[in-house]
């Protein structure tokens, strides 16, 4: 208490000293360096010739501390776990959080240190090792539960019992609180800083994982993600055609990879991942209860260093998707916390969900490409036809480019290609109106104008907003003296390569399908011999640019030059080197080459 002169009294240094160590128990770093300063203030309590430490995990020593005035510093002494372990004498136990004799305070107790330990070990033997012959020790507690968790106790020695410094009994009571409300503060600083890492980590894990739209790459990214940052191995398991399959492993020491795909088979890990895929959280399966499973100390191989096993359900958008489980080898205490388990599934599932669907609908798209284009071209007495497609962007939307080839009931060869503007499902609908409508008209004997002003005719009555350009083309028999008939709706106009290597334009032009009705298309003829090749294209071939801006239709006629001569593959050759040199330009390719047989 203060004195009334205004000095100070010894009471009211020691509670300076002790406001000083609060303060420095607010740097987790300085820590260590406050608990020696705490035993050194207590040495300075007349009477007192030892001051020991112990903190507990329930009933087992995890480390004790003691210090005498001849020590220097406090001697750390820890106990681990096993036949050497310390446990708590009886009766010895942790007091309720903030109770004491009174309820108000952490409990001081009394021991006389003649007798035999009476349960106030390892604090007994050293006491009496430093010639102490009496303790007081005030106990309590710094978790929240009853008894039966974190706990210390602070002791000091006494040679005699007369000789101990009036309120020394208050001033240990003030110290545990001290201590309480520093371990507090340590835990809850310490508590931030891994809530920051593990958001970060979850950060980074987002980013990595939606860095790719391909399932078996994120399925991996996942893997690896968590090998070794969280845990020492990891299995993916996914439902596939209702049953859980194991799709993705990884395992920090690269010798332990097959047992680790090995063991994501056995019975009791498969137990535990189906009954996880039903729950809403994982769970955690440790000591005792790895009994029977390939881990922990009584398995074999690589599984007796597993300490832990996490399996945490994927979940994504309303169902299910799998498993996420994790090996761990490290120590409880160091497992990552269950709120970052919970969050890297659910980011891993959303990840495979979007690739999977992403995967689905790439499916969808080139299936639904492949309709709109012809399985195989027919074979035609005198011609041989060669046909090539490609896609200029990653995107799931279908293209509108299309080409097909048909025998016309009157013998001759039929021909087309064209364009619908845009892509995705109605720009698809509208190809295949086009392609088909074409088809049956040309094949039924329509003469190219007279079909692409009947396909007008059909687009217009439909409003459509998106344009089309096509071109039709019939190549008669030989028997009548072969020849192209062409017309075109607002078509890059087709070469022909002759077979002395000439290449010339076939003049044809008309207006775009779908704008006009009664609209009509001029046809144009050109005569056709052995060895002339016919290129048909759409304009994702003529506008390919260069990086100075140069478009591919400026050397389009030395291509179709080179490429244009009888090759099998010539359609082919012609979209290769469009794409060579396409350095902007992001239109989908169609090239339809048709090659008089002959003498070259």
């Amino acid at each position: 208490m203060a004195r009334s002169d205004g000095g100070r009294t010894p009471a009211d240094d020691w509670s300076a000293r002790l406001h000083g160590l609060w303060r420095a128990a607010l740097d987790v770093e300085a820590v260590e360096k406050m608990s020696r300063h705490i035993y050194a203030l207590m040495l300075d309590e007349p009477g007192v010739v030892a001051v020991v430490g112990s903190r507990w995990d329930g009933g087992e020593l995890r480390y004790v501390r003691h210090m005498t005035p001849d020590g220097g510093r406090p001697v750390l002494r820890t106990r681990r776990a096993g036949p050497g372990a310390v446990v708590a004498g009886p009766g010895r136990t942790a007091p309720k959080p903030g109770a004491g004799h009174e309820g108000d305070g952490p409990a001081v107790l009394h021991h006389d240190l003649t007798g035999p330990d009476g349960g106030f070990a390892p604090e007994h033997a050293l006491f009496v090792e430093a010639g102490a012959r009496h303790a007081l020790e005030v106990r309590f507690s710094f978790g929240e539960g009853d008894g039966d968790g974190d706990w210390a106790a602070f002791s000091v020695g006494l040679e005699r019992p007369q000789d101990a410094a009036p309120g020394l009994a208050t001033r240990l009571t003030q110290l545990a609180e001290v201590l309480v409300a520093s371990n507090r503060r340590v835990l809850d600083h310490r508590a931030h800083e891994r809530q920051q890492i593990e958001d970060a980590f979850l950060a980074e894990a987002s980013l990595q994982m939606d860095a790719s739209l391909d399932v078996q790459e994120t399925l991996g990214r996942i893997a690896r993600l968590a090998v070794p940052a969280l845990a020492e191995g990891c299995v993916v398991h996914l439902f596939q055609e209702g049953r859980l399959s194991l799709v993705a492993s990884a395992h920090v020491a690269a010798a332990a990879q097959p047992w680790l795909v090995g063991v994501a088979h056995d019975a009791w890990l498969e137990d535990r991942i189906r009954a996880a895929a039903d729950r809403r959280l994982g769970s955690v399966v440790s000591g005792g209860d790895l009994a029977g499973s390939p881990f922990g100390p009584r398995a074999g191989g690589p599984g007796r260093a597993v300490r832990a096993v996490s399996v945490t359900p994927l979940r994504a958008r309303g169902k299910v998707l799998g498993t996420l489980a994790f090996v761990h080898h490290r120590d409880a205490r160091d497992l990552p916390s269950r709120r970052l388990l919970d969050d890297l599934a659910q980011r891993a599932a959303l990840a495979i969900d979007t690739t999977a669907a992403y995967e689905q609908r790439r499916r969808n798209a080139e299936q639904l490409q492949r309709h709109l284009l012809p399985g195989t071209l027919p074979e035609w007495p005198g011609v041989s036809l060669s046909a090539a497609y490609e896609v200029a962007d990653d995107s799931l939307e279908v293209g509108g480019d299309f080409y097909d080839a048909v025998v016309r009931r009157d013998g001759g060869l039929a021909l087309f290609i064209g364009d619908v503007c845009g892509r995705g499902a109605e720009a698809a609908a509208l190809t295949g109106l086009a392609r088909h409508t074409l088809r049956v008209l040309l094949e039924d004997g329509a003469s190219p104008a007279d079909a692409l002003s009947r396909l007008n005719a059909v687009l217009v009555a439909q409003s459509t907003p998106r344009f089309v350009t096509a071109l039709a083309a019939v190549i008669t028999p030989e028997s009548a003296g072969r020849t192209l008939e062409a017309a075109s709706a607002g078509h890059p106009r087709p070469l022909v390569r002759r077979a002395d290597g000439r290449v010339t334009e076939v003049g044809v032009s008309g207006l775009l399908l779908g704008v006009l009705g009664e609209t009509r298309y001029e046809p144009v003829t050109v005569p056709l011999a052995a060895g002339d090749s016919l290129a048909l294209f759409t304009d994702g071939l003529t506008e390919a640019r260069s990086a100075d801006g140069t478009m591919f239709e400026e050397l389009l006629p030395q291509a179709v030059r080179d490429c244009c001569r009888g090759d099998d593959d010539a359609a082919a050759a012609l979209i290769a080197r469009a794409s060579r040199f396409r350095a902007l330009g992001d239109d989908d390719t169609a090239v339809l080459v048709a090659y008089v047989k002959g003498d070259r």
